[in-house]
């Protein structure tokens, strides 16, 4: 069923675009960052927060691109030091700040933005393992994950929700408005899917405004958390922070994103 909810990164690691974060995550704060820290950032580092750091350096959590990294001020304010900290027993030091000032709360908004939109349920509603999918009907490894994923969904193990799009073929709307306005999306969905190599799938003649105005929104969804195609997965990994694979995972990475068959 379609669930429209109004309450409430292929690779492994934080895979959200900067520009993702900056509408999601940390607004880099309006402090007069070290000029060390100010060079950064001239540089294309997005500066996020910072914290207190052994030895009397202060530590800074930056964005580079699709990744977080750590950097360390030196106690005299002149110099900054980019990259992991390690203790005397290897551990590192980088890796605690990291999580909590960058990847637990851009999993929880993150997360949140998905529950909040247009999706449809496939697998069952008390699953233990939720998997969003930005979808478009046009697509063929967006067909290929759905079949590849079908023993975790009809195990009970995962539900996936699919998140409708419509952006690789002029086509790509009407059939989209075909599967969410059909009586059961769900049921639509799994037609469309399993005869998608016949190319049988149904098509409106016309997209209603309401679909369109869904479809357009999943489309900037899509957009703001720097999703670029589809399938784009997202998924919880075992430490509860926000994955992203973008394209039909490799059979040999199936369980990562879906857990234990």
């Amino acid at each position: 069923m379609i669930k429209k909810h109004t309450i409430l990164f292929a690779a492994r690691g934080i895979l959200l675009s900067t520009l993702a974060l900056n509408a999601l995550v940390l607004d880099a704060r309006a402090e007069d960052w070290p000029a060390p820290i100010k060079a950064l950032e001239a540089q294309g580092i997005e500066i996020t927060d910072s914290f207190k750091a052994p030895d009397g350096l202060t530590g800074y959590v930056g964005l580079v691109g699709m990744q977080p990294l750590s950097i360390y001020l030196t106690s005299d304010g002149k110099h900054a030091i980019v990259g992991p900290m390690f203790d005397e027993q290897g551990h590192n030091l980088s890796q605690k700040p990291i999580e909590e000032l960058v990847s637990k709360p851009m999993t929880e908004k993150v997360w949140q933005q998905l529950e909040q939109s247009t999706w449809i349920a496939d697998g069952k509603e008390n699953a233990p393992r939720v998997v969003y999918v930005f979808t478009d009907p046009n697509c063929p490894y967006c067909n290929k994950f759905w079949k590849e994923a079908r023993p975790w969904v009809e195990s009970g193990k995962v539900q996936l929700r699919h998140i409708m799009v419509a952006i690789l073929e002029p086509s790509s709307p009407t059939k989209a408005a075909a599967i969410l306005t059909a009586k059961s999306p769900q049921k639509a969905l799994e037609q469309f899917e399993e005869n998608y190599a016949s190319g049988d799938g149904k098509a409106l003649r016309e997209v209603p405004d309401k679909i369109g105005a869904e479809l357009d929104a999943n489309l900037k969804l899509m957009q703001k958390i720097g999703a670029q195609a589809t399938p784009t997965i997202f998924y919880k990994d075992a430490n509860g922070l926000l994955q992203k694979i973008q394209g039909a995972p490799p059979a040999e990475n199936l369980s990562e994103v879906l857990g234990p068959r």
